[in-house]
Formats: structure tokens, sequence, C-alpha cells
């Protein structure tokens, strides 16, 4: 459309985003979401608009620049898409006069215009401002009036998104103790935020062992026994090639996730798809703790095993071994593609649903329309 380009805001701070996010200055699902919102925040702010689609059209463009910057960070998009969804939820409510609630935030523009705007006729019968219920998108005495309409409650909305981050971990571990019972033996691997707080929060009540596979090339693993055996919990650091060894010995699985597909399976760490498979083996249940920000409508188009996205190859194979690099071709994935197959349940921060409700989620969360930015 003609005129979107100028609705831009050419902000020095999306490009720092931008090029925080293709440097990899900034990783990690959460992190990224949380960057991503303070920035909309303030592009929202500072926007000129007097429709909503001049308001889609700057949060669109926004958010493909840095999804372009990292493609492989989902919660970018994932959260462009939440604030575009709440964003037409208000719009609409308003537009339709509806009073019905919704899982926007309670300060809707429904009730704000029903309280009157500021604009000429802003001192009619109650009787009429009721019959107006909708939003004006134009006046031409005042160009700006509509923008500064919607601006208060988007801000509104937008905070409920972010107190939604903030609490994602609190809430995922709430209901720790309900998975996770006494003298269970769970197995994870890696450094997972969430696992972590997940596992700390049961240890409240329950007395339980933790086996920890060291996740190489990375090692979180290390990091995570370290932190889970400081939090009083009886932890076991293991090589990854033990993990089918001990599998008969494990009562859950337990994993994070960087994203959960629309079809239900998800990238995680590497190593992840070994200890799914060898649970499988076992009839080891699998659950996954993820906060709803990281359901994306995409898909695995790239790969069978894993995602297209890899690290330094010489923390597999050191260049001091030269004999063998040249005969061989070194692969360092961040991540593993799991199957929907191999997941028994996702345990969110909105309750667990197993990967078939996912597509039902993810109908729930974001718009048709912005499945491609």
């Amino acid at each position: 459309m003609v005129g979107e380009t100028r609705n831009v805001p050419a902000s020095r701070a999306v490009e720092v985003l931008a090029s925080r996010l293709r440097r990899r200055q900034l990783v990690g699902s959460r992190a990224t979401a949380l960057e991503t919102l303070l920035l909309l925040r303030q592009v929202i702010s500072k926007a000129r608009f007097s429709n909503l689609e001049q308001l889609v059209a700057t949060i669109r463009e926004v958010g493909r620049r840095l999804v372009d910057a990292q493609p492989k960070e989902h919660s970018v998009g994932n959260t462009v898409r939440k604030v575009l969804h709440h964003v037409r939820e208000e719009y609409h409510t308003a537009t339709r006069g509806s009073s019905a609630p919704s899982s926007a935030p309670s300060f809707s523009i429904a009730k704000f215009v029903l309280q009157g705007q500021p604009r000429k006729q802003a001192l009619v019968s109650q009787k009429s401002s009721e019959a107006k219920s909708s939003v004006r998108e134009s006046d031409p005495d005042d160009p700006d009036s509509f923008a500064r309409g919607l601006k208060p409650v988007l801000m509104e909305a937008i905070q409920d998104v972010l107190d939604e981050l903030e609490t994602v971990y609190d809430n995922i571990s709430k209901n720790a103790k309900d998975h996770i019972h006494s003298d269970e033996i769970i197995l994870t691997l890696g450094m997972s935020k969430t696992v972590e707080q997940f596992l700390k929060s049961a240890a409240h009540v329950r007395n339980y062992s933790v086996i920890v596979a060291e996740t190489a090339p990375s090692y979180g693993g290390r990091e995570m026994a370290k932190s889970l055996s400081s939090g009083g919990i009886s932890t076991f650091l293991v090589p990854d090639s033990s993990i089918f060894a001990l599998m008969s010995r494990v009562n859950k699985v337990i994993l994070g996730a960087h994203v959960i597909l629309a079809n239900g399976g998800m990238f995680a760490i590497s190593g992840s798809l070994i200890a799914t498979t060898a649970a499988r083996a076992h009839s080891t249940p699998v659950v996954v703790c993820a906060g709803q920000f990281k359901l994306t409508p995409l898909w695995n188009l790239y790969h069978e095993y894993g995602a297209l996205d890899f690290g330094n190859p010489a923390d597999v194979l050191e260049f001091e071994n030269g004999h063998m690099v040249d005969k061989v071709d070194v692969v360092n994935p961040y991540y593993d593609y799991v199957q929907p197959e191999l997941i028994v349940a996702y345990i969110t921060n909105d309750g667990d649903h197993p990967p078939s409700s996912i597509y039902r989620l993810l109908k729930e969360s974001y718009d048709d329309e912005d499945n491609e930015l």
C-alpha cells in the first residue's frame, strides 16, 4: 500500500535491536520476546496513524525487520503477532459496541468510547454516546485524534503481555508438584531456565532425583546440574552417551523448548531427539515446559531432524586435529526437531496441553493473517 512506508518509524531503536539479533548479542526466547515487546511499545507510542490499517502496517513492518535480522529467534515474530492480535481484538470490540469480556485487558476501547472521546462531540447526551459505540477513523479537524484515543488502550494491552512474560516461570512452576512425585528419577538435559524453576519449585514439597545430561558441545547441563544441586536436589551429571543406558531407571523426561511448532512438534536443544527417542523405546513419558510465547504458527519445512541453525564446528572437532578435519564434514546444530508423537504434554503458563491441541492454542493467540508477517 502506498503510504505504509511513510508510517514506519525510522527509529534507531529498531535498527539497534535488529543489529543485536543479527550478531547474536541477544539470544534466548524470553529475552528476545521482552526486548521486542519493549521496542513495540516505544514504536507505537511515537507512531502517527489515523486508522487501524496504518497502525497494523507500522507494527508489521517493524516485525518484518526484526524477523529478517534473526529468523531463528521465533519468539520475536510470535510477540509481534500477539500484539497485532490484541490491537485488532480491542478495536473490533469497540466497533461492534460489544461489552462481552475478552482475553484482552479489562480496560478496553469499548469502555473508553462509552465514556466519550475528547472531540467536539464530547458533550453529547448519554443516549447518543451509547448509540455511537464505534471509533471514528478520521477527523479532518484533528487527524491525530484516532491515535490519541487508541494509544492508552494499546499501552494497557502491551503491559498485559509484558506481565505474562515476566511471570511465565512462576505460572509454569505453580503446578510442578502435580507432575513430579516423591522418589521419582527425572531426566533432563541442557540449561533451561523454565525447567530449572519447574524442578526447584517441585523440590519444596517432593524428594526426588534428577539426572542431567551434560549436553555437549555446549555443556549447558553442567550449569543446570550445579544450579539444581545448590538448590538441595539430588543431582547426577552424566555424559550424553549414557542417556539410553539410564533410561530404564527414569520415571519421566522433562525438557525445555526453543519453539513449539504448529503441528505440535518442537525445536529443542541438540540431544533432545536422542533423549525422546530413548524415552519412547522404554515407554517413559516426555513432558515439555515452555511458555505460550514460544508457540509459532510455522512448520518444520527445513530438515527432518533439526533446524538449519548451526554453531561453530570447532566446538565439536578442534582444528588442531588437522588429519581428521580434512576428511570429515562437521555439523554442530543448535536445535533438534522433536516430532509431536514423541511428546506426551506441554506444560505452559496457561495449563497443560497435548501436542494435538497446539493448533487450537494458535488460533486463540494469533490471527491467521499474521502467520506470515
